[in-house]
């Protein structure tokens, strides 16, 4: 499965590695740097390929509007049109033409393989399946031992693939996304540079029967986001009620379709905003730098899960000693990269820190990128009720919250 999935990926590294077909043993290092080299004569050749095919089109667009134009000139006159385009000065006709494409795609034969050239006489030096497995297997543990995950092959995978995928979720006839992401940069010494929340919620029906419905929105935040309506939703009645229904109430909602109808945006440079502050103390010492780094969750009615605050470490110097913790760590020796991971940071577990010592220099540590997920959205907006247009009775209905991350980065 894993060759299937990246059979182009292995196809241009092969052509890239491969030269004339000589042996020479190359390492990892060397296979990487080949394969990542970035062409500038290639760059220059399809910059000039990209020129010359413009010009080229717009010389054929000025000639056909030159033969149009003589075309036209000769029937306003009542002379012949000329047969333009011809070989010598018979010209060609649309038919001719055809015909004469038609007679020359002729599919040429094919050799005619004999047993005898099939089976050539003499040694053969041509690969051999499986005759290379210690090599292999030498290899394989290289990319280990640079970080790569290797998968084990299985003749049963297809079904540990299902098993790791997502139960699925009770979707009613009418259903919610409240979904957020953030975008966060944040400077080394304090200071946030920029900060912004986009929100939208997304509705879907299935059922014409609910159709024609409104949206019950308790909308408690208090950090100063901007919010807009859909087009075709009346915001009069958004605006003196926070409900969310059509302009005309005769009119139902799509069918089967995504219809976001409302969002919002927080862009902010308030520091007392920033859900997850992270702080990070690189201090040298004889052998290199004693680093200690901290978070806090500032939003406590935030519960974030799957949380990976990568740090950036000097390549060739080992991995890092690692001092207290919080959490897990991963160190990926291929990417230098320091991975701290904590599975949940919410109000029990706000704060935490890891210490580690690495040959380096202050600045090798930045910038620090966070990832992480949740099912509790950061701006305190809530569908709390669907009711029909028609008597206001309730909707059954089913939604999901997710607030994600775009771009959180220390530099």
């Amino acid at each position: 499965i894993e060759i299937s999935e990246h059979c182009f990926d292995l196809i241009f590294a092969f052509d890239e590695i491969v030269a004339l077909g000589y042996r020479e043993n190359v390492n990892l290092a060397q296979i990487r740097t080949f394969t990542e080299m970035d062409s500038h004569e290639e760059k220059v050749f399809r910059a000039v390929r990209e020129t010359q095919e413009r010009e080229a089109k717009a010389e054929m667009r000025r000639k056909a509007k030159e033969l149009q134009q003589a075309r036209r000139d000769a029937e306003r006159s009542g002379k012949k049109v000329p047969a333009f385009g011809g070989f010598g000065s018979a010209g060609m006709t649309s038919v001719s033409s055809g015909s004469i494409i038609t007679d020359t795609i002729v599919e040429p034969e094919k050799p005619k393989v004999t047993p005898a050239a099939v089976r050539a006489s003499g040694p053969s030096k041509a690969l051999k399946l499986g005759a290379k497995g210690k090599e292999v297997d030498n290899f394989v543990d290289k990319l280990k031992s640079e970080g790569e995950t290797i998968m084990p092959s299985s003749g049963k995978r297809g079904s540990d693939v299902s098993k790791a995928l997502p139960p699925p979720v009770n979707v009613e006839s009418v259903h919610l996304r409240v979904e957020e992401k953030i975008s966060l940069t944040c400077g080394r010494d304090g200071g946030l540079q920029n900060m912004e929340v986009l929100g939208m919620v997304t509705l879907r029906v299935t059922d014409d029967k609910n159709g024609r419905i409104r949206l019950m929105i308790n909308n408690n935040d208090n950090k100063g986001l901007q919010l807009q309506t859909h087009p075709n939703v009346d915001k009069k009645l958004f605006t003196a009620e926070s409900v969310i229904g059509l302009k005309n109430p005769e009119k139902s909602f799509p069918l089967n379709n995504d219809v976001g109808v409302l969002k919002w945006r927080l862009q902010t440079t308030d520091e007392s905003l920033i859900p997850l502050t992270i702080n990070c103390w690189p201090s040298e010492s004889g052998t290199g730098c004693d680093v200690n780094i901290e978070y806090e969750l500032q939003e406590e009615s935030l519960e974030l899960n799957d949380v990976v605050i990568s740090i950036p470490v000097p390549s060739g110097v080992g991995a890092p000693v690692i001092g207290d913790l919080d959490g897990e760590y991963k160190h990926d020796g291929r990417r230098n990269v320091l991975e701290w991971c904590l599975p949940v940071i919410d109000a029990n577990n706000k704060t935490g820190s890891l210490e580690f010592s690495i040959a380096g220099q202050p600045n090798d540590f930045f910038p620090i990128n966070v990832s992480f997920v949740s099912k509790r959205n950061y701006c305190d907006i809530q569908v709390t009720k669907v009711a029909y247009v028609d008597g206001d009775s309730a909707v059954r209905f089913s939604s999901e919250t997710s607030f994600v991350v775009d771009k959180y980065e220390i530099l």
